[in-house]
């Protein structure tokens, strides 16, 4: 293992909570992989419901691990996995595991050697609270990103939504993706006509478009 950047970096943000983000983020890494780029996540860190888990349900970094063909333990480190539905550093604090410094985190990921895209994925919205001193818009500005994807849902709140999340993201590169996109929807496609054509942003509706550009 390695701390060496991959040659591309894409931090994966989403504009809340459950819009898809560990869902694109893994299509995006099967895609890559399917074009015979290797590819790797990172997971600074996450948390989880235990009652969800006991059920059957798989945590982020599993997810991803799965997509990327690591183990879990390579994307999330485990003490930086928490077993509360809460934003991390509420999670430790609740917990009464040590504070989590973004200098701490940034100081953590083993990217495995050769990998050509890493994939970097913080928890929550843009502005959720990843560690006591950071939230994942802090994260993408400290890791110098080659593209920031800013996944949302395609239906209502959509523009508020990306708008609100972008306000942090001056000056770096933003593709919006959005998610659960259905082209035969008239408000799906309003959102996307809006948003790429009046304010001018970068728009998909599909994941493998998405690693084709980071492939590149």
């Amino acid at each position: 293992m390695t701390a060496a950047r991959p040659a591309a970096l894409a931090v994966v943000l989403g504009t809340g909570t459950d819009v898809g983000k560990t869902w694109v983020a893994c299509r995006v890494a099967e895609a890559l992989r399917a074009r015979g780029v290797t590819v790797a996540a990172w997971k600074p860190a996450q948390s989880w419901d235990p009652d969800q888990r006991a059920a059957g349900a798989a945590t982020d970094a599993e997810l991803l691990a799965a997509a990327t063909g690591q183990r879990p333990d390579e994307v999330c480190p485990p003490h930086r996995s928490y077993p509360l539905a809460l934003a991390p550093p509420m999670a430790a604090d609740r917990l009464g595991r040590p504070p989590l410094a973004l200098a701490d985190l940034l100081a953590e990921p083993a990217w495995p050697a050769g990998a050509q895209v890493g994939l970097v994925e913080a928890a929550g919205g843009a502005r959720s609270p990843l560690a006591h001193d950071a939230d994942g818009v802090d994260l993408a500005r400290s890791v110098g990103p080659d593209l920031v994807v800013l996944v949302a849902d395609a239906g209502l709140g959509t523009i508020h939504a990306v708008r609100s999340a972008l306000d942090g993201l001056g000056g770096l590169p933003v593709v919006v993706a959005l998610n659960r996109y259905d082209g035969a929807d008239a408000l799906h496609r309003a959102n996307r006509t809006w948003l790429a054509e009046r304010d001018g942003l970068d728009v998909v509706t599909d994941p493998v478009e998405l690693a084709a550009r980071l492939a590149g």
